[in-house]
Parts: C-alpha cells; sequence; structure tokens
C-alpha cells in the first residue's frame, strides 16, 4: 500500500488594497482635527475680526461756536449717523485736551485760510488714519492747506503704535505654552505648588517680554516695572486657566487656549483696529476681555501718563482671579478621582483574596 503525502493548504495571500485601511483613517481623523480646528477658528476670528474695518460711532468733534458749526456738525452726522458721532468743541485747547485723554478720537478745526486734523497715533494709529480718511475730502472740497497735529504721538522706536500689541502677543503665547508646561509638570504636587509655580513662571514670561520691549527695542519709555507686574498678572490669568483646564480637556487644553487667548484676545485687544472700527461681536469682548484690559492699562502707563487705568486693573485681577479658582476646583476633582481609584484597586484586590482562599 502506497503512502501518499497530502500537501498542506497554504493560507491565501491578501493582495494589497490600494486604499488605506478603516484603522488608518480613524487614527488620520482624530490627529487631524485640532490642527483643522485650529486653522478654520484662525480663519473666522482674524477675516471676521479685520478684513472690513469700519467705523461705529467714532467720536470726533469740530471746532468752533455758532451756527454754522452747529449746521456742519450736524450735517456729518447726518450723512454718517452709524458711523460717527459728532460733536463741537469750543476752542482747539479743549479739542487737544479730549484728544490727549482719549474722550475724542479726533478733531477738526478750519479758519478762512488753513484747516487742522487733531489726532493721537499713540492712542491708536489705525483710528488716527481712519480720521484723516474723513477729514482730508471736506479740507480739500473747502480748498484749505491742511496740518496734522499729533497730540500724542508714539514712541520714536515704534512708529505704528503696535509695540505694545505685539509685546501683548508675545506675553500671551508665552503664558499659554507655558500653562501646558506647568500643568504636566505640578500634577501630582500639593495645590500651593501648583499656583507658586504659576505665578513664578507668570514673572518670569513678563520679566522676558519686558525686558525685549524695553532695554533691546526701546518699545516701552519708562514704568517698565510697573508693566512688568501688569504682565505677570496677566500671564498669571492665563497659566492659571491653562493648568485649571488641563485636567478635564487634556490634549484639548492647547486649542482651548488658542481660541480663548489668540484667537478671541488679538482680534479684540484693540492693537490693530480700535472697537470703534471693530465689529460688535469683537467691540464688546473688548469690554471685558484681559487682552484688551492690559493694553488698555500698558498705553495708559506708556503714553497717558496721569490716566487712570483701574478698570483695566481690576478686569486683569478678576481673569487672574478665575484661573486661581479653577485650579482649586479641578485640582480637588482630580485628588478625588484618583482616591476613589485606589479604592476601587484595594477592594478588587480585597475580593480576589477571599475568592482564592474559599
Amino acid at each position: 500500500m502506497s503512502a501518499h503525502r497530502v500537501a498542506p493548504l497554504l493560507p491565501a495571500v491578501q493582495r494589497p488594497s490600494f486604499w488605506p485601511t478603516a484603522v488608518f483613517w480613524k487614527s488620520l481623523g482624530t490627529h487631524i482635527l485640532i490642527p483643522l480646528f485650529l486653522a478654520a477658528g484662525m480663519a473666522l476670528a482674524y477675516l471676521g475680526a479685520f478684513h472690513q474695518p469700519t467705523p461705529h460711532d467714532l467720536p470726533v468733534a469740530i471746532v468752533g461756536t455758532g451756527p454754522a458749526t452747529e449746521v456742519f456738525a450736524q450735517t456729518m452726522n447726518d450723512k454718517a449717523p452709524d458711523a460717527l458721532d459728532v460733536t463741537t468743541v469750543a476752542d482747539a485747547s479743549t479739542a487737544r485736551h479730549l484728544v490727549e485723554t482719549e474722550k475724542l478720537a479726533a478733531a477738526y478745526q478750519a479758519d478762512a485760510t488753513h484747516a487742522r486734523i487733531i489726532l493721537s497715533t499713540a492712542a491708536c494709529a489705525t483710528t488716527a488714519e481712519t480720521a484723516q480718511k474723513i477729514f482730508l475730502p471736506i479740507a480739500y472740497e473747502q480748498h484749505l492747506p491742511v496740518t496734522v497735529d499729533d497730540v500724542r504721538p508714539a514712541a520714536p522706536a515704534d512708529l505704528t503704535g503696535q509695540g505694545l500689541f505685539f509685546l501683548l502677543v508675545a506675553l500671551s503665547v508665552g503664558s499659554y505654552a507655558s500653562a501646558i508646561a506647568v500643568a504636566a509638570v505640578t500634577a501630582k504636587l500639593a495645590i500651593g505648588w501648583r499656583l507658586a509655580v504659576s505665578a513664578a513662571v507668570a514673572l518670569v514670561v513678563a520679566g522676558i517680554g519686558v525686558v525685549v520691549a524695553g532695554p533691546i527695542y526701546h518699545v516701552l519709555s519708562g514704568n517698565e516695572w510697573s508693566i512688568w507686574l501688569l504682565g505677570g498678572l496677566y500671564a498669571l490669568g492665563i497659566i492659571s486657566l491653562g493648568v485649571g483646564l488641563h485636567p478635564v480637556l487634556g490634549k484639548w487644553t492647547t486649542p482651548a487656549l488658542t481660541l480663548l487667548f489668540v484667537m478671541l484676545n488679538f482680534t479684540s485687544s484693540g492693537g490693530i483696529f480700535a472697537s470703534y472700527l471693530q465689529p460688535a461681536f469683537f467691540a464688546g469682548l473688548n469690554t471685558f476681555w484681559n487682552g484688551a484690559a492690559w493694553l488698555q492699562a500698558a498705553k495708559a502707563l506708556t503714553y497717558f501718563p496721569g490716566e487712570a487705568f483701574g478698570f483695566a486693573g481690576l478686569r486683569l485681577a478678576l481673569w487672574a482671579t478665575a484661573g486661581i479658582l479653577l485650579v482649586v476646583v479641578t485640582h480637588a476633582l482630580s485628588v478625588r478621582r484618583r482616591r476613589l481609584a485606589n479604592e476601587s484597586l484595594v477592594v478588587s484586590a480585597e475580593e480576589e483574596e477571599s475568592v482564592v482562599a474559599a
């Protein structure tokens, strides 16, 4: 009887598919979701805030007295009722004072031979440019030579008047990037240490920004110590919020901080366009957001000495307080969650030991 060997059946070789597997597409979607969120958010925020700056209720004045001045001001109001808020002031010295104290964006004075536009580039260069676009055509129609009277010019090393805004950008990016690192390193430390490290890092971030803006690039013209303390308070608000959010949001903490302190913060701060030129949504944020508060206080210290900025300081303090409270709450929740997890492990171990003993 002859023996015949039966060849074993080999598994069928699967031909590689042209399309990646479902696992690949799921992984790609998970990893690309945050970058796509950032791309969409930045486009919506920046283009929404900056693509079409239009004045609304821009406070300007006509210098002069008498019926002719009143009629002139009323005519301007009638032509642009939503864009301008035109009033009259008695004389040029009053107009200069109101522009210097940011009660007016600009003023226009004209006589039989000459016209003058009173403005302040330190308050906002784009607002000053808008005021010139409003009043220059009027002077040309009146066939008058024009002088621009810049009552509060920007610093010589900051001709655009936006140096403080870019310092705000540096403080913000440094703060929210530091928040993730502080949250990760201090996750298992006591609450006091978490807050102390956050405060120390905030002062370091503010110090770096002030040194670069002051001694290196001369954007700041005095009051560096006060601006450093304000910067530290501002940075503490961002860092503490990041540390507080991290236990809850995890990897979504970075996009959340980007949304709060880049997309909504820079666009509403007034650093590029003042609230008079912003869409209503961003102008509304300008009234209470922390970036606008810091910029207002820093401008007062740098360009408008003696101007009160107590409300701006209060807003910064409230943001920092909210961040500290969030750290306290999420820290307590994290501690409770770890304790419950440990108790669950102990119970499971005891049950396993009882089963083995039985």
